[in-house]
């Protein structure tokens, strides 16, 4: 049994905690916070009733050391690099939810965030966190860079179309994703009056997104990629969709592109390549760590069309952050994520 941290107290500290509670191999017996000190997560979380009792403590991360093996960060950018640089060197393994480690280039982090990187030197440590992309390196790694839910449904459909050079450059990601994901915290932008009955874009052309799904696409590329992606608000509790625009190389067909994501993904856990002729819901995969991914391609005109979906807060966040553990620590990677969706 190893004993873990988890330091922050939003929404992916209650996720962790609630998928915790199917594994066998992992316990949190830490839950470091700011504005909940001395309170029960099971009270501001109460469907952890019954399942979790541990009481929020203040953030003095030296009570972590000696007490866990491995901590979760779940904190909002900028927050993350000082305790991470102090928790590696007391050999504590880490999972970082927050973006502080996701861009390997601290020019952009700083344009995006507004925030000078104050240790460049981690982020060669760093492992991105799509297991399925880069499994042998989060195994040999203590730090892992959990990737943002837009760019996981973004980046998991179209990395191995790239990597076999079956598509074009110009690439569009139109994504959208429920007001979870937005985090906890209370904004005009995510009150019930403004976001029900609605959908909007946001962030357009400067979403700290955009610049992760650049990134990654270009790494599998293995060229620098001119990507459009655009997030929207919708007026759910949690989900992503993106629907991914892409063109077609000469001969390619629906067929060759299906079979490539079914040849890269079919013997994975957690991503179902769906049958021709269907496309995703986001009530497929609600609560669970599943990415579901439609193919459709018009070969008159040659565009392809991918339609990707997961739960913002499970594959997204703190589903994909156990699997990435898992791995971190020599465990199954599956352990304690074998769960369905929840529909209807």
């Amino acid at each position: 049994m190893y004993k873990l941290a988890i330091i922050g107290d939003g929404y992916t500290a209650a996720e962790l905690l609630r998928l915790l509670t199917y594994h066998k191999q992992l316990r949190a017996v830490k839950v470091l916070s700011v504005d909940f000190i001395g309170k029960r997560m099971d009270q501001i979380y109460p469907q952890l009733l019954g399942f979790s009792d541990l009481i929020c403590e203040p953030s003095r991360i030296d009570d972590i050391k000696g007490a866990c093996d491995a901590a979760f960060l779940a904190l909002p950018h900028g927050f993350s690099v000082p305790i991470v640089k102090q928790l590696l060197e007391w050999n504590i393994k880490c999972v970082d939810l927050g973006a502080d480690f996701r861009l390997e280039d601290t020019k952009i982090y700083e344009e995006y965030y507004q925030l000078e990187h104050e240790e460049p030197e981690l982020l060669k440590k760093a492992v991105y966190g799509i297991p399925e992309l880069y499994r042998e390196q989060i195994k040999r790694t203590d730090l892992v860079a959990n990737p943002g839910c837009y760019p996981t449904s973004a980046i998991i459909p179209l990395a191995p179309l790239l990597e076999s050079g079956l598509i074009e450059d110009n690439i569009i990601i139109d994504s959208k994703s429920g007001v979870t994901g937005a985090g906890r915290e209370l904004r005009p932008s995510s009150h019930f009056c403004e976001v029900n009955e609605g959908i909007s874009p946001y962030g357009t052309g400067v979403h700290r997104h955009g610049p992760e799904i650049a990134q990654e696409l270009s790494r599998a590329a293995g060229k620098k990629l001119d990507v459009t992606f655009t997030p929207h608000l919708l007026p759910i509790n949690r989900g992503i969709l993106s629907t991914i625009y892409a063109r077609l190389k000469p001969g390619v067909t629906e067929k060759t592109a299906r079979t490539c994501l079914e040849d890269k993904y079919g013997a994975e856990p957690f991503v179902n390549i769906l049958a021709k002729g269907m496309m995703p819901n986001t009530k497929w995969v609600y609560g669970s760590n599943m990415v579901d991914i439609g193919v459709y391609a018009d070969e008159d005109s040659g565009r392809l069309i991918l339609g990707s979906v997961l739960d913002n807060l499970t594959k997204g966040a703190s589903g994909q952050a156990i699997q990435n553990m898992n791995l971190l620590l020599g465990l199954e990677e599956t352990a304690g994520l074998k769960i369905p969706g929840l529909h209807p």
